[in-house]
């Protein structure tokens, strides 16, 4: 008998990729173009995973709209900038990212997807930096949905590649990742080597402290 269909899918910063440097620079260049304080590292790094619009909500919570949605124009131009002049080097994989990655792609009955609060064109560019591009059946992005931890991003993964809800990890570092799983219904492992603290990601289902630990806690799950 074949065996069923498995989808695991990742967060992308703080899970798959170390990007804090890139995202700090790029949220200090915004804030200090429109004149106003930079948040402490904890607060930027405390919104990782959320749409930009809702991060600067956050962050800028005494602005007006107006100079938040400059904010949000001015990160993207911010970190676009910085991928150009140092490509993959911005956002470096974590240590055992890829031989896993490449491990699980090889298994015929597991497909991988990616959910993620980046934009469609920095996840097409982070993924052809590091020569990944090929290993994600699906790729949910902040442009084409309500940020986490709204479950659209696993929903829209699940009906993409017909694997039930049973049959499906979120992957990710943050409370935001572990909630949304919990609200689509699929197990969540959290990770804890990204940017939220182990002890905010009381929706996961086990938490890992290499990517080494991944295949185990998969089939724990899986049984």
């Amino acid at each position: 008998m074949n065996a069923p269909l498995r989808l695991v899918l990742f967060d992308v910063d703080g899970t798959l990729v170390d990007s804090q440097g890139a995202i700090v620079s790029a949220m200090t260049a915004c804030f200090q173009a429109q004149s106003l304080p930079v948040p402490d590292r904890d607060a930027i790094l405390s919104i990782v995973g959320l749409s930009l619009p809702h991060a600067m909500a956050r962050l800028a919570a005494d602005q007006s709209e107006r100079i938040q949605s400059a904010l949000v124009d001015g990160y993207k131009q911010a970190y676009h900038a910085q991928r150009l002049e140092q490509g993959a080097a911005s956002s470096p994989l974590y240590p055992g990212a890829r031989q896993v990655i490449e491990a699980l792609h090889a298994q015929p009955e597991v497909l991988l997807g990616v959910a993620t609060g980046k934009s469609q064109r920095g996840l097409d560019a982070l993924l052809e930096g590091h020569g990944l591009q090929q290993h994600f059946i699906t790729r949910q992005v902040a442009d084409h949905h309500p940020s986490k931890p709204h479950p659209s991003m696993i929903e829209t993964a699940l009906a993409e590649t017909g694997v039930p809800a049973a049959q499906a990890v979120m992957v990710g570092d943050t409370s935001f990742d572990m909630d949304m799983a919990a609200a689509a219904q699929v197990a969540g492992i959290g990770v804890s080597w990204g940017y939220h603290d182990r002890r905010v990601l009381t929706a996961a289902t086990h938490v890992i402290e290499t990517f080494e630990e991944l295949p185990g806690a998969l089939a724990k799950i899986w049984g």
